[in-house]
Parts: C-alpha cells; structure tokens; sequence
C-alpha cells in the first residue's frame, strides 16, 4: 500500500476508526479525512461519551457508511463487532482515554467499541493515540496498561507535550493528526524495508553572499521528504539531511539540518558510513560565493556589481566513489533534453539510479504536490505517469529494495 492513492486495479486499505469520549474526539474527524486522502476506506466505531463531543452523523457523513455505536439494532449486521474486526485491515483508537485503554489491557468488552477492539486480536495490528490530562496519563496504572498493551503488540502515536484542554500542561496531549495518520498507514505497508538504513537529502541550499542575503533555488523539499516518510513507514531506519523547508520531520524518521552546500556535503558523507542507501533528492546549489561578507553589504558603498562563485562539493558523485557494493539514487531536474542530460548524469556519476524529472511543467515541478518522472538505469528508462508525491516515492523506493 503506498502513502498515497490506492493504485488502479487494488482494493483499497481497509481502516477501523475507533472513537473515544475525549475533548480531542473532534480531531479524529480530521485523521479520517487524512486516512481517506491517502486511499484508504475507514469505517467507524464510537463510545456513547464520544457522542457527546462529536456526533455519529458527523462520522457516517464523511466515512459514507453507518456508525456502529451498539452491538444491537444493526440492520443486516446482527454482529457488528465481529464484521468490522474482520474487514479491517487496521485499527486506530483516537483519542485513547485511559478508560479505554484500561478496558483493552484487561480485555474488557462492555460496549460496542470495546467489544470490536477485542475482536480485533489476531484479524488487524492495533494504534493507539492517547489523549488525557498529564495526571491521568502518568498514573502508574495508566502506565501499566500502556506497557501491558505493547507487549502485545499495540502500537502508540504520542502522547504530546503541551498545554491541554483542562489548563495543565505536560504530556497527555493527542499526537498531531499528520502523525496519527502515518503511523496508522505505517501498519498498512509493507515493511520490506526493514533493516535497512536509507539516507536521503532534501530541498534547496542557501549560499551566503552576507550574513541576510543568500542565493538559492526553488526547491522546497517536499519530494525529498516523501521519500524519508515512505522509507520509514515501509521498515527502514531514515536519516534525512534537510536544507531549510518548512516541513514538519516525517514520523520515525532522525533529521540532520544544514543551510548550505558545504554543510549537506558533510553531513550527506559523515551518514553515508553508516547507510545501506542514499537518495539524492535535494537541489543542491552547483555555485555558491567565492567570499561571503561577515557583515551586512551596504548599497550606498558596497555595490554588488557582481558576486564571484566557486562550484561546491558534488555530493551525488562523493557517495558513488564511496559507495562500494551500496545502492546510490541521484536526481536529474531539468528544464530541456531531460533524458539525455539524465542518462548523462547516470554515466558520469556512478550511480544505480538516476530519476529524471522536468521542472518546467506545471504538475512537477518545484512545490507541486504530484511529479511525473523517468527511472533511468543501466537497464534502460521507465516512464512512470503523473503521480501524488507517495505514490512517486514508493515507486522509487520499490527499484531501492530490488536493488539493495
């Protein structure tokens, strides 16, 4: 299953939503909207304290399907909990309160949610994002249980630090719903990643002319960044090196911030040692400032007629030299003769894997939320058609597996 959209020809990702009586139950509408994004179906079951935050309509209008809220009453479904333990291929518990999760450690069904949840044993992996006030959940029993659900295998999203509804603050806080949704997507995958260790780079560099002024591109990382998110939720351990973004760290995944070429080409060869694959995906300046100013330039008496370059370190090469029996990606952004210049690079780099793409058009180029690439290998190209940005990594990282 990729990040993205369900692939033509697949059934799509089956998700248990399960909804507990939490101040935080009005985000779970939100992490069903972002597991539906991504291609997956969610059903949902709620407790009756869940109600009283967030109606049933509210959930059967943007699932399209009924609400289980009782083990009766449920027209052609004269076991509720059965069937939808059965159907699903996941189950996420949002927001978790301590009773639930009281209930799930003791295997207590007294309801229709906690009766489903039961079931689920042994038919779907279980996610657990806890909300609670910080007392409640630092409560040696609370603690218990938590311990108690992962030996058995429960996952957990979170708790957060901060300020919570009840005016305290300290952990307890739901877990922010991006990474709700990537850890629930993460038990969907598979995990034919695991044991590997992939370091990718992304977004642009910023070459200082002075301490305010910089020069860069227009890269924004967010290709990059779908790579080290879809690495991790397919199993491998990620290390990215990002240049300045305003991405949030994909969940599970350890990142290294640099600013300019010299510092991603350090940090890139430094995490190299301990890789099995690098992706080069960030749009590292070629040319940065021969002698950047340790002061601000003023224009009233230090013109900038013109800023002398020096070419910087070309990292994509550095790892191929170093690279051995390892796999090394490289990009190709190009605005003309994109096959060439990218069976070119390929030739010239030593690389495995060249991914061509063209920025110049509207659906991939710098900050679009899709890209349209070509594979290009020593085995010839693969045109892949316009894809979400999960989709186009998962694609990569599929030639990644075949090849590590």
């Amino acid at each position: 299953m990729s990040g993205g959209s369900a692939r033509a020809g697949e059934r799509r990702p089956r998700v248990l939503l399960a909804v507990c009586g939490g101040i935080a139950a009005y985000k779970a509408c939100e992490v069903l909207r972002g597991l539906q994004k991504a291609g997956c179906e969610v059903r949902v079951t709620m407790t009756a304290d869940a109600e009283r935050f967030v109606g049933a309509a509210s959930f059967e209008a943007l699932s399209g399907s009924a609400v289980a809220t009782s083990l009766y009453g449920n027209p052609g479904s004269p076991i509720p909990h059965i069937e939808l333990a059965e159907w699903a291929d996941a189950a996420v518990v949002v927001p978790a309160t301590a009773n639930v999760m009281a209930k799930m450690a003791c295997g207590i069904a007294d309801d229709c949610l906690t009766t489903t949840l039961l079931a689920c044993w042994g038919c779907c992996p279980v996610l657990v994002a806890p909300g609670m006030n910080v007392h409640m959940w630092q409560s040696p029993a609370t603690q218990a249980n938590v311990a108690r659900l992962r030996e058995r295998g429960v996952r957990f999203s979170g708790p957060d630090s901060g300020r919570l509804a009840c005016g305290d603050v300290g952990e307890g806080k739901l877990a922010a719903v991006d990474e709700i949704v990537a850890a629930a997507l993460a038990l969907l995958s598979p995990r034919d990643l695991a044991g590997l260790r992939v370091l990718v780079n992304a977004g642009p560099t910023h070459e200082a002319i002075d301490p305010v002024r910089y020069i860069a591109n227009r890269s924004t990382g967010k290709m990059g960044y779908a790579l080290a998110e879809a690495a991790a939720r397919r199993g491998a351990e990620v290390t990215l090196v990002s240049g300045p973004t305003a991405l949030a760290t994909p969940a599970g995944v350890t990142r290294v911030d640099v600013e300019s070429a010299a510092q991603m080409h350090d940090a890139m060869v430094a995490a190299f040692e301990g890789a099995d694959a690098a992706i080069c995906s960030a749009a590292v300046a070629d040319y940065t400032p021969a002698a950047p100013a340790d002061h601000k330039l003023k224009k009233s008496r230090e013109h900038l007629d013109c800023v002398p370059l020096t070419e910087t370190a070309d990292i994509l090469a550095d790892l191929c030299e170093r690279k051995g029996e390892r796999v090394v990606v490289g990009f190709a952004a190009e605005t003309n003769d994109l096959l060439a210049h990218a069976t070119e690079k390929l030739r010239r780099k030593g690389a495995d894997l060249i991914v061509a793409n063209d920025v110049s058009r509207p659906e991939s180029t710098f900050g679009a939320d899709t890209n349209r690439v070509a594979l290009v290998s020593a085995a010839g190209v693969e045109q892949l058609e316009t894809m979400p940005l999960a989709d186009v990594a998962d694609a990569i990282l599929d030639r990644v597996a075949a090849l590590c």
